[in-house]
């Protein structure tokens, strides 16, 4: 429920905080006074549409902060600012946040019933709420068919278009996978050994001769034979340092360089005499090259991409050549829950249309006693499916059509029948208030509008800005709003009002005289009902 209200620069307030409990709550004073900016201030903070006229004259912006308490100990705090210049802002509980999300946030805190706000219940899905609470609508079932039903859905589109789109994919797939299976693909390094081969395969005869050069300087132009190369060099060396222990370090070192070498000239002696021209082998290497440069141009920009390539399209092949089963299978399971969906909305439907008329008669009986006699509220369910889209209609008076309720009456003749609603179906947000829906009202049914508003009190918290002293003397609680001046300027105040100070303000409103002992014996006789009542 609401608890704080805090309003600065909105219109006339300059600084306003109000304190709101359980029950019901009457805002009063003279016209003009402020009160309906009470509600405009609440409007805004659930998301209202702002004007930058609404800001006080010489402030920079508006600001309106609200608290609310919610399940448990948990509170909401919002807070609209609505700059002179510029866009408004909005932050709840301390976190800046879109404007527009203040909508979602307001349906499920407070409920505005009025003269220009009567959009609470005006929706399908509100309504549908409404009669489904009343009526103890069971849609477990139904919501439950209808989520595997998506998921069949889900899975119907995952295997790709319809039957003739499949074999489509089907076929460019096999293809592909047999494209590269047909290369043989087994090492993702393939492609960089045979470069090297084809590097030494293009230009044999320039290997020869450069392992040639190098194996003169190892082993000098004779070879092994003559000597005079590196290695007879080495030996040369050692020899001079035999028998010399302070070079024995020196010795093994020059005995591994020895054998290193040697190991060299044995390998460029095979390339030099065993390295033939191979043509047959070149152009076998160079094929390949090709096939493997094709497949990393359409599948991935290396072998080991290849490779993963077409694992996948084999993976989603094996899944197409499925699919004709697997959708068969789908559409079997599908038809069937169609028919379970069939019967279990046909049950909620039947619920839902049995209590409409039920419902629809006894808030007509509330709207007669709420000065609407004669006027007539319709429920209407659709004939299929679940009975979706319902819809509430109302004749606001006798001989008129009976239309949609956001276009079947006036502002308050509307709050009137939201307020006969919510007496029938309680639902809907912990916190309703009611701007001037005591329009048009007057004698007994007044009296009967503020025995209505006192009953919602009892189970939520109702604000309800009002002129009738039937209504206000009904609330559990009475905030008496004023207008006065205050350096030269208009300013709203607010201010609880109890014991005589209520009794005065009750008098006003019956008499327009605060001080007139028949006013107040009135006034004193209408709080006594109230306290009564409680």
């Amino acid at each position: 429920m609401l608890t704080d209200l805090r309003v600065r620069d909105l219109g006339v307030i300059e600084d306003l905080s109000l304190s709101f409990g359980a029950g019901m709550t009457a805002l009063t004073g003279e016209t003009g006074a402020g009160k309906t900016l009470v509600v405009e201030a609440l409007q805004l903070v659930l998301g209202g549409r702002a004007n930058p006229s609404m800001v006080r004259a010489g402030a920079s912006e508006a600001v309106v902060e609200a608290r609310f308490e919610v399940e448990g100990d948990e509170e909401v705090v919002i807070i609209r600012s609505v700059p002179a210049e510029g866009r408004s802002r909005a932050w709840v509980n301390g976190r800046m946040t879109a404007v527009n999300a203040l909508g979602e946030i307001a349906a499920e805190l407070v409920e505005i019933h009025g003269q220009h706000e009567h959009h609470a219940l005006t929706g399908e899905r509100a309504q549908r709420r409404v009669l489904d609470t009343y009526a103890g609508t069971d849609l477990t079932e139904v919501r439950s068919i209808r989520s595997l039903l998506r998921e069949i859905d889900d899975a119907l589109n995952d295997l790709g278009g319809d039957q003739q789109q499949r074999a489509r994919d089907a076929d460019v797939l096999r293809y592909q996978v047999d494209e590269i299976a047909a290369a043989g693909l087994s090492d993702a390094d393939e492609d960089g050994a045979l470069r090297v081969e084809e590097e030494r395969l293009a230009d044999a005869s320039a290997y020869r001769e450069a392992a040639t050069s190098a194996l003169e300087v190892l082993e000098g132009a004779g070879g092994e034979t003559e000597g005079g190369g590196v290695l007879d060099q080495l030996a040369q060396a050692a020899v001079m340092l035999a028998g010399r222990s302070g070079f024995d370090e020196v010795r093994g070192q020059l005995d591994a360089a020895a054998i290193d070498l040697t190991d060299a000239a044995h390998a460029l002696r095979e390339v030099a005499q065993g390295w033939e021209d191979d043509p047959v082998r070149l152009a076998a290497v160079q094929d390949r090259r090709r096939v493997l440069s094709e497949l990393r141009r359409k599948y991935g920009e290396d072998l080991a991409a290849v490779m993963v390539f077409a694992k996948d399209a084999a993976t989603r092949l094996q899944v197409l050549d499925d699919a004709e089963g697997t959708a068969a299978r789908l559409e079997a399971e599908r038809a069937g829950l169609l028919e379970q969906l069939a019967e279990a909305e046909a049950v909620v439907r039947q619920t839902r249309a049995d209590a409409a008329n039920t419902f629809a008669g006894l808030v007509g009986g509330q709207l007669a006693d709420l000065a609407m006699a004669g006027a007539r509220l319709e429920v209407r369910v659709a004939s299929a499916g679940a009975g979706d889209p319902i819809e509430f209609a109302l004749g606001a008076n006798i001989g008129e059509a009976v239309l949609p309720l956001a276009k079947a009456a006036s502002g308050g003749e509307l709050a009137r029948a939201m307020l006969a609603i919510r007496l029938v179906g309680l639902g809907g947000p912990q916190t309703m208030v009611f701007d001037e829906v005591d329009a048009g009202v007057g004698g007994a049914a007044a009296l009967a509008l503020g025995r209505a508003l006192a009953a919602v009190g009892q189970d939520r918290q109702v604000l309800v800005v009002t002129h009738l002293a039937q209504v206000a003397a009904r609330a559990g609680h009475q905030i008496g709003v004023h207008k006065g001046e205050a350096g030269q300027r208009t300013v709203t105040t607010a201010a609880v009002v109890t014991g005589e100070d209520r009794v005065a303000e009750i008098s006003r409103m019956l008499s327009g005289h605060p001080d007139s002992d028949v006013a107040r014996a009135h006034a004193r006789e209408l709080l006594a009902g109230e306290a009564r009542l409680f």
